[in-house]
């Protein structure tokens, strides 16, 4: 799991485009970008995803995604982004190392790069049945 594209590219095996790095993430620009400034930021500890990182790092991501964000906008990269993390294959996580993609969106840019999930229907019973299970779980 450790031998991955953003190991190497953490070890400076693999070139990459930074644009941000501090002692907890990298930031750099991705190759297969949805639009201009798509840039991926990823904690220098290796985890997998959401479901086995430490909270510390995976709130300092999004602080740095943040960051990003903002600086899309004042370049006129952006108007708006998405910030999105694919945690496990059924989610769409094709790296098994964690990233935060901040993608920069413009008005008309004809690239929703993801797609708008369908509602599901939900009974009184589903919603209580849902709550009782995550509050159990807490």
């Amino acid at each position: 799991m450790k031998d991955n594209i953003f190991a190497k590219i953490i070890a400076r095996e693999i070139p990459a485009d930074f644009v941000y790095e501090d002692e907890v993430v990298l930031a750099f620009l991705t190759i297969a970008p949805n639009n201009h400034g798509h840039t991926l930021v990823i904690p220098k500890k290796h985890f997998v995803n959401i479901f086995d990182g430490d909270p510390e790092t995976l709130a300092h991501m999004m602080k740095v995604g943040q960051k990003i964000a903002l600086a899309l906008k004042k370049a006129g990269l952006a108007e708006g982004v998405n910030l999105v993390m694919n945690n496990g294959e059924e989610a769409g996580q094709e790296v098994w190392h964690s990233h935060l993609h901040v993608v920069p969106r413009l008005k008309d840019d004809c690239n929703p790069p993801y797609k708008k999930p369908k509602h599901i229907a939900a009974s009184a019973e589903d919603f209580a049945s849902s709550r009782a299970k995550i509050i159990a779980a807490l």
